[in-house]
């Protein structure tokens, strides 16, 4: 099922490429910290340059249950979806160790993102998702922030050219050692959501075209 792991380095300062190199994984170094969108950007690249048929992308702190990828990517796989992800609220977050104040900032961004593109979906923040080939190439997901908003506005993308979105559950932890994004860099993090989610809805409406929103490849079925 899974083929090849990708490891790109953002200008780390632990053992991360050492023991990525031992474990046999492709791993590709950054001269300078190029952020969280701009690492996955790098990610993508790859992945479709080696010829991947779906991509798994998978926050590297244990917090998310891994053998799910399975169970992710084969909705993918069997032709039914082009995005797929992990939600944490099919389960009980909070019983998982997930901070109430993230509970409920998670609800208020997913409820508004629902309505906006027009999906019943639990959650749209999470850190396990995957992605077909298909939808890869279509999107310009070159144009996006190198921040954590990244993920969003691939998400709208995907609604915009018509992708099919799906999720399942997955059970998280939480605990000491795993990275989380603090309060304040949240709150940057929630306004820079609420701004895809408007630039959505203004493409949508023709108010106001974005290059974003605008398949780079023809989707066919």
């Amino acid at each position: 099922m899974i083929d090849r792991i990708i490891l790109v380095d953002d200008v780390s300062r632990d053992a991360t490429v050492a023991v990525a190199s031992k474990l046999g994984l492709d791993v590709i170094i950054h001269r300078q910290n190029l952020g969280y969108g701009g690492n996955q950007k790098t990610c993508y690249d790859a992945a479709l340059a080696a010829g991947a048929d779906a991509v798994v992308m998978l926050h590297p702190d244990y917090q998310y249950d891994a053998t799910r990828i399975p169970a992710l990517v084969d909705p993918i796989l069997a032709g039914d979806k082009d995005l797929m992800l992990g939600s944490r609220f099919l389960g009980d977050p909070l019983a998982g160790g997930m901070p109430k104040w993230k509970y409920v900032s998670n609800r208020f961004l997913t409820g508004l993102e629902n309505l906006a593109f027009g999906l019943h979906l639990s959650e749209y923040h999470t850190g396990f998702r995957a992605y077909s080939r298909q939808l890869l190439e279509a999107v310009p997901y070159s144009l996006n922030s190198n921040d954590f908003v990244f993920d969003q506005e691939l998400v709208a993308q995907a609604v915009a050219c018509g992708m099919r979105v799906g999720e399942i559950a997955v059970p998280t932890r939480y605990f000491e050692e795993a990275s989380s994004v603090g309060f304040r860099r949240s709150v940057v993090y929630g306004l820079a959501t609420l701004k895809v989610v408007l630039r959505f809805v203004l493409h949508r409406a023709r108010l106001r075209r974005s290059r974003k929103l605008a398949a780079r490849k023809t989707v066919a079925r």
